[in-house]
C-alpha cells in the first residue's frame, strides 16, 4: 500500500473515532435542542483557537522531514492533508455533521455566519500575504510547490480559525 494513502487513511480513522466518541458522549444527556445548539456552540468557541494550535504544530512534522522522507514521515504529511480538508470544510459549512439538522441549524444563527465570513476573508488575506512572502522568498532561496502550498494553506486555515474562534467567543461574552 502507498504510504500517502496509508497517512490519508489513517487520518480518515481518527476523525471518525473523535466523532464517534463525541456522539457516545452527547447521547447520554436529555436535554432539548435548543441547549445542545447552546452547548456546541460555545464548545466550538473554545475549541478552534486549540484546534489551529493544533494545526499549526503540526508544521513542525511537516518541514522538519528529511529529504527521502521514511514511511512515518509520509503518513505525518498525509494526516496534515486530512487535517486541512476537515477543518476547511468545518469552516465552509455549519460543522457538527453527526448531530440533527435541528441543532446545526440553530448553531448557525445569523451572528455565526457573519463571524464565519469575517474569518474565512481574514483567512483568504493571510493565505494571499503568505503567497506574497513566497514569491519573495523564491528570489533567495528555492521553494518547491508543495512548499509553498503547505505554507499557503497553513497561513489561510490557521488564520480563519482564530478569528472565528475569538469573534464567537466574544459573542458570548457580549450576551
Amino acid at each position: 500500500m502507498n504510504n500517502y494513502l496509508a497517512g490519508l487513511l489513517v487520518g480518515i480513522a481518527a476523525v471518525l473515532v473523535v466523532a464517534a466518541i463525541a456522539k457516545f458522549r452527547m447521547r447520554n444527556r436529555p436535554i432539548s435542542v435548543a441547549e445542545q445548539a447552546e452547548y456546541l456552540s460555545k464548545r466550538r468557541a473554545r475549541m478552534l483557537p486549540a484546534l489551529a494550535a493544533i494545526f499549526l504544530t503540526q508544521q513542525a512534522s511537516y518541514f522538519s522531514t528529511p529529504a527521502n522522507p521514511r514511511s512515518v514521515d509520509t503518513v505525518k504529511i498525509s494526516a496534515w492533508l486530512v487535517l486541512s480538508i476537515v477543518l476547511l470544510a468545518a469552516l465552509a459549512t455549519k460543522g457538527f455533521w453527526f448531530h440533527s439538522s435541528e441543532v446545526r441549524n440553530l448553531i448557525d444563527d445569523e451572528n455565526t455566519r457573519a463571524n464565519r465570513n469575517e474569518a474565512m476573508r481574514s483567512g483568504f488575506l493571510f493565505a494571499m500575504g503568505a503567497g506574497v512572502c513566497v514569491y519573495v522568498m523564491t528570489m533567495f532561496t528555492q521553494v518547491t510547490a508543495r512548499e509553498a502550498v503547505h505554507i499557503m494553506m497553513s497561513a489561510g486555515i490557521a488564520t480563519a480559525l482564530i478569528q472565528w474562534g475569538f469573534l464567537e467567543r466574544r459573542a458570548y461574552r457580549d450576551a
